[in-house]
């Protein structure tokens, strides 16, 4: 069964929520956005997304997968009102200003919500909660309980994220030397920096970090509290496509569909995370 049946499967039995169509002009690579079809008066959205995040975005024998592109997907299905176009891929660091060009409509991308990208854009209803974690090599004896233990190491994190400004703060406050900063495009290339010794450390959101352990020979050192909240991320001055995929976020939850796609993309890493964690956390 491909994506798409089994999303249209696991909501079936959701109720159909009527909203207002709205309509947005600007495209990129040949795409309009917001345009809407006057058959079945449903307006098309373009979502931009960064591959590399997995489980949430990555590429997979060559496609597109992962939990927010599943998760997008179906909140869109249970949007009257909205289809989905097609997905377009940046880096992370570009993905703002591809919103606020008009390239694409709507952000899935593990983003969190900040008051600084709050200056840019706008946020749907929170949809995941997170921490930042620091993951060392699998046997290192070096095992940082916090950011302060950074300090003289060489460190990694994906540009653009909420672990690059944890790592920003510590150059900023004097902790760690700004040459011991290394930026990636995406998180798999930090990670396989990490596993090849050129940098000691990398801070990445917890749950991206526990599908890393769940597959490479990284392990987490510790946990860092910072009580982020993933959503989508839209233009501002959109009530309509807000309300829209904010019922479609409900729909998804009281169907059953939200639970599964977490079953579906985290229960094997998450399994295995715990095993590998309670196991390092014993010996030290």
């Amino acid at each position: 069964m491909d994506r798409r049946s089994y999303l249209k499967a696991l909501g079936a039995s959701g109720a159909a929520l009527t909203l207002a169509g709205c309509s947005s002009n600007g495209g990129g690579n040949g795409t309009t956005t917001g345009s809407t079809t006057s058959s079945q008066q449903q307006t098309q959205i373009v979502a931009g997304t960064a591959p590399g995040f997995p489980p949430f975005e990555m590429i997979q024998n060559g496609k597109l997968v992962g939990f927010d592109i599943d998760l997008l997907e179906a909140v869109v299905e249970q949007s009257d009102g909205y289809t989905l176009k097609t997905w377009e891929q940046y880096e992370f660091g570009s993905l703002i200003g591809a919103l606020t060009a008009n390239k694409v409509d709507v952000l899935a991308a593990g983003l969190s919500i900040t008051e600084k990208r709050k200056e840019s854009i706008a946020f749907t209803n929170p949809y995941w909660d997170a921490n930042q974690a620091i993951l060392v090599r699998k046997g290192s004896s070096w095992k940082p309980q916090s950011l302060s233990d950074l300090a003289g190491h060489k460190v990694g994190a994906q540009s653009g994220t909420t672990g690059e400004s944890q790592i920003q703060g510590l150059i900023e406050n004097g902790t760690l030397k700004e040459a011991n900063y290394n930026a990636y495009s995406n998180y798999v290339l930090a990670v396989t920096d990490l596993e090849n010794g050129n940098i000691d450390a990398v801070v990445l959101d917890k749950p991206v970090a526990d599908t890393f352990v769940s597959s490479r020979d990284v392990v987490i050192s510790t946990v860092v509290e910072t009580g982020e909240q993933y959503a989508f991320g839209i233009r501002k001055n959109s009530p309509d496509l807000e309300s829209g995929l904010n019922a479609g976020l409900q729909a998804v939850r009281d169907n059953g569909t939200y639970a599964d796609l977490k079953t579906k993309w985290f229960a094997s890493a998450e399994t295995t995370t715990t095993t590998t964690t309670s196991s390092e956390n014993s010996s030290n």
